[in-house]
């Protein structure tokens, strides 16, 4: 799981733009190499989320030599990123972030990894934002931002007054947000069997969040709440 500093708001920003912009869907070399990169990338993130330090080790020797190759094979990136100042210090950047995140898993310190590895997450949504270009990654990761902030900070926001009126909000804003899983999945995963089972285990997690509060019934919300992150987690480790 990402640190708290990216909760909510985040989520709910990338989702305004992806519901309200006419950016551009991934069709260039460079979004294609990050693309190919994110595969074992996200599968760092999943076994950096275990217990098995050598699968981790492993997971993310595999995600490094993939950057490696991206790094090498967009040295001078073409359109749109042939413009971005910044594209080289963003790419250095989820090299570094990689560097850390192996230090951390060689003292056996999963967690510290796996929350590091979500800030290469950032930075390549923050690369392909300031160029224009949306996947289908950009509504994985603002499910997760949403997601996350209810997992982090919901036993204190129902602690507050009228808490659970609170997480309704947030609740709608994930069930939205989840519901985009499908609508915005590229046709390649619309016709997958295996997307679409994952994806609708995602969906029935949030409906149980959303009946729980429409029932009042607070020990039936935590619960609900602590069960989000299994289904989301399937579905990013092969679709995210």
């Amino acid at each position: 799981m990402s640190k708290p500093t990216f909760l909510a708001h985040k989520g709910l920003s990338l989702a305004l733009v992806l519901c309200t912009s006419t950016l551009a869907q991934a069709a260039d070399p460079v979004t294609d190499a990050m693309q190919a990169a994110n595969a074992p990338y996200r599968m760092a993130l999943f076994k950096t989320n275990g217990t098995s330090q050598a699968e981790a080790q492993q997971a993310l020797t595999q995600a490094q030599q993939a950057w490696d190759k991206l790094s090498a094979q967009v040295a001078k990136p073409t359109a749109p990123y042939d413009r971005d100042t910044a594209f080289g210090a963003s790419v250095a950047g989820v090299t570094k972030v990689y560097t850390k995140a192996m230090s951390e898993i060689a003292v056996n310190d999963l967690k510290a990894a796996h929350n590091t590895l979500e800030e290469a997450r950032d930075i390549m949504a923050d690369m392909r934002a300031r160029n224009n270009v949306v996947v289908f990654s950009d509504h994985m990761n603002a499910y997760h931002s949403v997601m996350e902030h209810i997992i982090v900070d919901g036993n204190a926001t129902l602690a507050q007054p009228k808490g659970l009126l609170l997480m309704t909000s947030q609740a709608g804003a994930l069930s939205y947000l989840a519901r985009r899983l499908t609508s915005q999945a590229p046709e390649s995963h619309s016709k997958n069997a295996e997307f679409t089972g994952l994806v609708d285990a995602v969906i029935k997690s949030v409906a149980a969040l959303d009946a729980a509060l429409m029932n009042q019934d607070l020990a039936a919300v935590k619960e609900a709440i602590s069960k989000l992150k299994g289904p989301y987690s399937k579905l990013f480790s092969k679709f995210g």
